[in-house]
């Protein structure tokens, strides 16, 4: 029996890989359209007034959309607040980490310390999807000229793709970060998603009390003069007499990433 020759490989037919829906525009938001998801909506907001960050937790955790809901974290500056309430509630909560590719070694670290401390048992680090890097950024250089499609890529998509199979999400957001978060309310509604943001009204004076209180590590570049911590080309130290956030896009007219986004339109 003859013995078939051996394909070269210039002579195999190519292997495309399935095609990605088509991408929104970057901070599209979906807009709630069913009445009864909006009577929800209300009905929370009433029920729970005046709850404190853990009770808001809880609420999201074990009593609203128990096994439905997870946390979205940067394991930045501030994120081991957060991350400590959800530990107390559930520890087994799926904890959704953006590694971006462009992050700081230290924040890597820092997302395994805390993880090991907090006893969290489910975090799940997501990326970009390859396809995206080879269309749009094929030289990892799309951050100096285009900002905002570099988070789209890296951060939006990733987080549209793993976030789709949950009912509700816990943000760590602050209306003291920026001027879009000012109007941030302790629960929203986003498209059919619920947001419970736990620490919308906490300052930065409440995020250093409750690390000291219960005596939790700090992000290690905090100590270097960085406030806010994001992907490292576009992350810098504030300099004396900066606001909080003025090391992240320094100088230039962008204040989010866009992975969060409100019914007002604010990519938060």
């Amino acid at each position: 029996m003859a013995i078939p020759e051996p394909v070269s490989m210039s002579e195999r037919p190519a292997v495309r890989a399935p095609a990605l829906p088509k991408s929104p525009r970057v901070f599209d938001v979906v807009a709630p359209s069913d009445p009864a998801l909006l009577d929800k909506l209300k009905a929370l907001q009433a029920r729970y007034v005046g709850a404190d960050a853990l009770a808001l937790t809880h609420a999201a955790l074990t009593v609203e959309f128990a096994r439905q809901t997870c946390i979205v974290s940067s394991f930045g500056s501030e994120s081991v607040v957060l991350l400590h309430l959800v530990a107390q509630v559930d520890p087994t909560t799926p904890i959704l980490f953006l590694n971006t590719g462009k992050l700081f070694g230290e924040t890597m670290r820092y997302r395994d310390r805390l993880q090991e401390r907090l006893g969290l048992t489910d975090v799940r680090a997501i990326g970009p999807h390859p396809a995206d890097l080879a269309a749009e950024d094929p030289d990892g250089t799309v951050w100096s000229r285009n900002p905002d499609r570099c988070c789209h890529i890296r951060k939006v998509l990733p987080l549209q793709r793993a976030i789709s199979g949950f009912s509700a999400e816990i943000t760590g957001r602050k209306r003291f970060q920026t001027k879009a978060r000012q109007g941030l309310t302790p629960i929203e509604l986003n498209g059919s998603r619920f947001v419970f943001n736990p620490l919308a009204q906490w300052t930065i004076e409440d995020l250093n009390a409750h690390i000291d209180a219960h005596e939790l590590p700090r992000h290690p570049l905090v100590a270097d003069g960085y406030l806010s911590i994001g992907c490292m080309p576009c992350t810098d130290r504030v300099r004396p007499g900066g606001d909080y956030r003025s090391g992240r896009w320094a100088g230039q007219d962008k204040e989010e990433c866009g992975i969060h986004e409100n019914l007002a339109g604010d990519g938060i």
